[in-house]
């Protein structure tokens, strides 16, 4: 190996300096010319890497609202809400209120679950009777979606204990059972009886 390099040495020493500027020219050439060949292809524009989706995640898993808004908007039908929508949105995705629309006998910023139904009522119409906060096959009315004015309907229901109804309503985020009534002040026994009948969630 020694004799290798030594020799070496001596051949480089007895070339003259034109013939040493051509050794080095070759040997730049070259290693370029390696470099370029062996480097990575550049990235051309739009040639991205497929999307990896996320595991276990699907379109389905993204929760919407399905509601079926009728009456006095642009455009009756179902919409879809995302989750925490309120009746204004619904009906605002319906393409919002007809001129004629009574909207003082919604509560708009009641809050939508999935499969509900809201009718917006003309001016003049009932609202029980188009079926705007109640339920057009028992006529009764829905406590999570009823304003002021429909509660006060009630027998033995007034404007305090309605306000009651819709404060509890609002801070419990909506009530889960017809039996939670009960636990609104003024609503007893005897009272619960007279509208438990009446009323659904």
């Amino acid at each position: 190996m020694l004799k290798k390099l030594s020799s070496l040495l001596d051949w480089v020493s007895g070339l003259s300096r034109r013939q040493m500027a051509v050794v080095a020219a070759l040997m730049l050439a070259a290693g370029i010319g390696g470099y370029l060949l062996l480097r990575p292809a550049p990235r051309q524009a739009g040639d991205f890497l497929p999307a990896q989706p996320v595991e276990g995640e699907t379109e389905a898993d993204i929760s919407r609202l399905t509601v079926h808004v009728a009456g006095a908007v642009m455009h009756p039908g179902v919409v879809l809400l995302e989750p925490g929508a309120r009746v204004m949105d619904a009906v605002q995705q319906a393409g919002g209120p007809l001129p004629d629309a009574d909207l003082d006998s919604l509560n708009l910023a009641q809050p939508v679950r999935d499969g509900q139904k809201i009718t917006v009522p003309r001016k003049g119409e009932d609202a029980g009777a188009q079926g705007g906060t109640q339920s057009q096959s028992e006529n009764r009315v829905n406590i999570n979606t009823a304003g002021k004015e429909d509660l006060e309907r009630l027998p033995g229901i007034g404007p305090t204990l309605a306000q009651r109804i819709l404060d509890y309503r609002e801070a419990n985020g909506g009530f889960h059972s017809v039996e939670e009534l009960r636990k609104v002040s003024g609503i007893g026994p005897k009272k619960f009886e007279e509208i438990k009948e009446l009323v659904e969630i």
